[in-house]
């Protein structure tokens, strides 16, 4: 994609002369990377300060700010009341079925001080871990805040994994202590949660052997035959509730390990990804106080993800508190009851910045710009895309129709790993290109390279690497040194580079265009086509509102591609001529070479309940395969669908 073709999005004078960020913090990163990320440290309020920004000395441990101490939660909470902010609203609070709450920060330190004090009184003490399993309510947020008081090291598992999922990932953490919630609201009814709780932790022999309490909090209240086990279960009402809101607390080693967080391995034994306190908070913080331009005191902030997804880690609890932020925590889903629940909500509470997945813009492109357009959207200022590449066609519509045209858009890439923000655009400074992260933040230093490490020309696809330390980088695998080392630093180990399968490439501007996992990249008769590519060629036609692509085994050309499209509303489904013009439209887009051999028009794509399309089962389909494991599906019968219209 040369610069001849793709507009680019300069800000506006207005945006860039209020913006956090100028053209000269590039600089300043440049000329003393470790001077640079020590004064983005002492942004935060350190109990000790550090003596040495970086020791990087066990390479590829490393320790960021050395012999530094501070709490994570007094940064989130009590410096902003101690600061005479305690009336600012913290977390405007949206449930499912539409009920409300606001938290001041005020409120919110009683509220975490409360759960601190009950967790002290069980006997946790620091290093211990602890298992939060919960949907998107604001215990869930202080029970991750009262975990980072007390230095317990929280692992929070996302509310709609499978019992298994939670067991695997409490073991493995031996975990002591597991908060709940009776059950979660999905599309607007009651579904049980406790009682996947149970199913995970066992019984008699087969019992996890660390837990020793399970904390539930009072959610859908649906089942008056509630299992119930005596001496393990506790209310959240009968407990954290009646403890004092007055928790005096310690600080910890910047290195003191803040969270776990278990990402899917290859292996199929999840992940255990360490974050450490001082750096993690460091770069969640900087990032989005830059990234996101944030105003304190006059902006409102909304982050769609779930918390228990890193996104929601960094951009739901902490990036935002610690930087005194007012936000919005929606727990439903975002047609529930109707389409039109997310532009209400921005609407009623005067979203100014929203940061979302380019799977959910493209949803809405779906279902009609009529439903956005039907809401006073005016508040929004900046917009973010997170978790994948987004295609030109989604960012653009995204910018007309949600940002009124006039929004800027940080497209961030990042990971699981990275723990923060690396690569993004700043607002006020960056000339953007739709579907371009464009270059990584200040501070940060990445490279694309070929399979010698050597830096790749214009245009051609290589490996995107780090090849600095970063402060918010992960500290390892829990318990399991060797796998961190071959999982992410093995592949170019003689030049000491971070590389996690993420495939890339410049434009002759030298913007950086992530084109995702590099194992999502096709070979056809020799020619190396991303998928990413294909998608985006795809959604570039008007009917098209969601593709997914991947490579099937074929005898003649190695790879064929074979696509999956899901029209957008009110296009007729003109049969072959469509499929035609698809086909042109990657002819045109990309190259002849990688027009799908097949174009599969379907009524919805398996997705995860993170959002992410399931690319290996659409292969399996593809291929004539029995289905591999679709428990992480949101909904199985999607193959069903997808059979029936291939037939």
């Amino acid at each position: 994609m040369s610069s001849t073709t793709v507009q680019a999005y300069p800000p506006s004078e207005e945006f860039a002369a209020q913006a956090n960020a100028s053209a000269e913090i590039y600089a300043r990163a440049d000329a003393d990377r470790l001077e640079f990320w020590a004064e983005q440290a002492r942004r935060l309020d350190w109990a000790t300060d550090f003596t040495d920004t970086l020791d990087w000395s066990d390479a590829p441990f490393a320790k960021w700010f050395v012999g530094g101490k501070l709490n994570v939660s007094v940064n989130c909470v009590d410096r902003h009341v101690a600061a005479g902010k305690g009336d600012r609203v913290a977390i405007h609070w949206v449930g499912e079925p539409g009920d409300t709450r606001d938290l001041t920060y005020s409120q919110l330190l009683a509220e975490v001080s409360k759960a601190a004090n009950y967790f002290a009184s069980i006997g946790l003490e620091a290093g211990d871990r602890v298992a939060i399993y919960m949907p998107m309510v604001p215990e869930a947020l202080i029970s991750m805040l009262a975990c980072a008081r007390l230095g317990l090291t929280h692992s929070v598992v996302f509310a709609g994994f499978s019992s298994g999922a939670l067991r695997s990932r409490v073991d493995d953490a031996e975990a002591k202590l597991v908060i709940t919630t009776d059950g979660q609201y999905r599309r607007g009814e009651p579904a049980p949660l406790k009682t996947h709780v149970d199913e995970a932790l066992g019984t008699g022999v087969d019992a996890a052997k660390s837990v020793e309490k399970v904390l539930v909090v009072r959610r859908t209240d649906h089942d008056p035959d509630l299992n119930w086990v005596e001496g393990r279960d506790v209310w959240w009402e009968d407990t954290v509730d009646q403890q004092s809101d007055v928790h005096e607390p310690e600080a910890f080693d910047s290195e003191h390990p803040l969270f776990l967080l278990y990402t899917s391995g290859t292996t199929g034994k999840p992940k255990g990804i360490v974050h450490s306190s001082g750096g993690y908070l460091t770069q969640v913080s900087y990032t989005f106080h830059y990234v996101f331009d944030h105003k304190e005191s006059r902006d409102v902030f909304w982050c769609g993800a779930d918390i228990g997804w890193v996104t929601g880690h960094s951009y739901l609890v902490y990036g935002p508190l610690s930087n005194g932020a007012t936000e919005v925590v929606y727990e439903g889903t975002p047609n529930s009851p109707n389409e039109h629940r997310h532009f209400e909500i921005i609407e009623k509470y005067g979203v100014t910045i929203y940061y979302i997945a380019p799977t959910l813009i493209r949803t809405f492109m779906k279902w009609g710009q009529q439903i956005p357009e039907a809401h006073d959207l005016s508040s929004i200022r900046l917009l973010g895309s997170v978790g994948e590449p987004i295609n030109p066609e989604a960012w653009k519509w995204f910018r007309q129709v949600i940002g009124g045209g006039k929004a800027p858009i940080v497209d961030t890439w990042w990971q699981t790993e990275t723990g923060a923000i690396m690569i993004s655009p700043l607002p006020g400074v960056t000339e953007t290109k739709p579907g371009s992260a464009m270059k990584p933040l200040p501070g940060i230093s990445a490279n694309i390279v070929d399979d010698a490490g050597k830096p790749v020309s214009a245009g051609e696809q290589g490996y995107l690497v780090l090849d600095q330390p970063w402060p918010a980088m992960l500290r390892g695998i829990w318990g399991d040194e060797e796998r961190f080392r071959e999982t992410y630093w093995s592949r170019f180990a003689d030049q000491g580079w971070y590389f996690a399968g993420d495939g890339a490439r410049y434009d002759e501007d030298h913007a950086l265009w992530v084109l995702g996992r590099v194992d999502d990249v096709m070979n056809v008769s020799g020619h190396r086509i991303s998928t990413a590519e294909v998608e985006s060629a795809l959604v570039g036609h008007s009917g098209v509102a969601e593709a997914a692509v991947i490579g099937a085994a074929d005898e003649t050309t190695g790879q064929g591609i074979v696509a999956f499209v899901i029209l957008r509303e009110g296009v007729e489904n003109t049969g072959d001529e469509l499929i035609a013009e698809l086909r042109q439209q990657v002819s045109v887009e990309i190259s002849p070479i990688a027009k799908p051999r097949e174009i599969n028009v379907v009524p919805e794509l398996p997705k995860t309940r993170s959002g992410k399309i399931m690319r290996r089962l659409l292969k399996d389909v593809a291929e004539g395969r029995e289905l591999g494991d679709t428990s992480t599906l949101v909904d199985p019968a999607v193959f069903e669908a997808i059979r029936a219209k291939k037939a």
